[in-house]
């Protein structure tokens, strides 16, 4: 997305993805209620906005914690060197962990951050020696637990303020 397509967008349209952010599966007449449209109009602008990439997709938000992986940890993970090749090769490798649910590659001392789900440390430690440990190229691997969850938000009010 370029900065003449963030300019094209209205008031209205924020309002509207404000709502869809808030509830993907919003009916076109709630979500026209809320943004002050005819039901017609808010499934009109919605489907421009899905069809221009604002909204690429729709997901659940499973709760993870009753589902039995209760236990976030970050992974910040440093490669033995940045060379292209190496990289690539990570990242196709961390892509199959099945305990990932987040991973990037990132500025400053560290070169990738993970977020792994687990369901005990007993699990961790298994996780930790079955799949990050066994990652190419990998040179160092620091785990911090989540303690307590602050915020935890899709998209940051930032973005619809002033604009809504």
């Amino acid at each position: 997305m370029n900065d003449s397509t963030l300019h094209d967008l209205d008031r209205t349209d924020y309002r509207l993805l404000r709502e869809i952010v808030e509830d993907g599966r919003i009916s076109d007449v709630t979500l026209g209620e809320r943004v002050h449209l005819s039901s017609t109009a808010a499934s009109r602008r919605r489907k421009i906005l899905e069809e221009r990439g604002m909204v690429p997709h729709y997901t659940a938000s499973l709760d993870l914690n009753r589902l039995g992986l209760g236990i976030v940890v970050h992974v910040s993970i440093e490669l033995q060197s940045q060379a292209e090749h190496l990289l690539n090769e990570f990242e196709a490798a961390v892509i199959k962990c099945p305990s990932m649910s987040y991973c990037s590659f990132v500025s400053g001392d560290t070169d990738f951050m993970m977020i792994v789900h687990v369901r005990s440390f007993e699990d961790y430690d298994r996780v930790y020696r079955s799949e990050i440990s066994t990652l190419p190229h990998v040179a160092k691997i620091r785990s911090s637990f989540v303690m307590r969850r602050v915020a935890d938000r899709m998209v940051p009010p930032a973005l619809f303020q002033g604009r809504t």
